[in-house]
């Protein structure tokens, strides 16, 4: 540390700023291992920065942030493909003011991650940069190597491709809590009839385990498949308990078995039915369920 007290200056920053740049890099790559990473990485470039030429810290750590992350996006995309069954985002357990930030739990909501994976990498990044973050487009250019008219223009066109593909409204708390509890209440007691009332006709069922649990390998779709799969695969034992939790912003229900987490079950709800169930069971996504997220705009 220099005498001038540089050292300490540099942590403050990168402390006072964490929540927003995990969260950041949280967003672009939708693990928050490989966030943990990038902001490893962000710090180490942040202390060999020269701090008396830094105008503004935030604007240039968010650019930093982005860049690993887009790095890192591109290499993962490749891992992602040898993947074995469907990729889920890591879900984390959300304390409860991300909740209360009614666009920053929409945009990290497992429903809205797995839409932004439907994105390019530098796509990804303006939207998230500019929809979630406000960024300007000045500062976005800088941070995606990218000239402004080139980044209104790819705005432009990750915003229409989100929007033709997010969740249809907004929904209420208290309905996605009378969505949720029937669900549980369904899955618990085996009752078929129960969740064919909660699911939509065209209802998807998602499963990670990643090679390690047992999980479905590909997608199910229709009511009458998803309810008789659900109600088969979680018979009700001993065991077994389902809890309630706020994870990525959102209530969902957590399943334990013998006390330890073996299932997250993430809802998305279209039009008060349950058009998407994501059942992440990969043991190595599930460790950011044991505390609380802090994660900041």
């Amino acid at each position: 540390m220099s005498a001038d007290g540089r050292g300490d200056r540099a942590v403050d920053a990168f402390v006072g700023h964490r929540n927003l740049l995990f969260t950041v890099a949280y967003e672009m790559l939708g693990s928050a291992a490989d966030a943990e990473d990038v902001l490893q990485e962000t710090w180490l470039r942040w202390a060999d920065a020269d701090l008396a030429t830094v105008r503004d810290q935030r604007a240039y750590l968010v650019r930093i942030t982005t860049r690993l992350s887009l790095n890192r996006l591109r290499a993962v995309g490749r891992r992602r493909e040898s993947y074995v069954g469907s990729w889920l985002p890591e879900p984390l357990l959300t304390a409860p003011d991300v909740a209360d930030d009614v666009e920053l739990a929409e945009s990290v909501s497992m429903a809205m991650l797995l839409v932004l994976e439907t994105l390019a990498p530098t796509e990804r990044a303006v939207f998230v940069l500019r929809e979630v973050f406000d960024l300007a487009y000045d500062e976005i250019a800088e941070a995606v190597d990218k000239s402004s008219a080139a980044v209104r223009q790819i705005a432009h066109r990750a915003r229409a491709h989100v929007a033709a593909r997010r969740p249809r409204g907004m929904v209420s708390s208290a309905d996605t809590r009378r969505a949720l509890d029937a669900f549980r209440r369904a899955v618990e007691t085996g009752d078929v009839q129960g969740l064919l009332d909660v699911l939509a006709p065209d209802v998807v069922l998602l499963g990670d385990g990643g090679g390690i649990k047992q999980a479905v390998l590909r997608p199910v779709a229709g009511a009458d498949k998803v309810a008789r799969l659900l109600c088969s695969t979680h018979a009700r034992t001993e065991t077994m308990s389902l809890h309630l939790a706020q994870v990525n912003g959102h209530p969902a229900l957590v399943l334990r078995l013998d006390g330890a987490v073996d299932t997250v079950l993430a809802l998305r709800i279209d039009d008060g039915l349950i058009s998407g169930v994501y059942a992440v069971r990969n043991p190595e996504k599930l460790s950011h369920m044991r505390s609380e997220t802090a994660l900041r705009r």
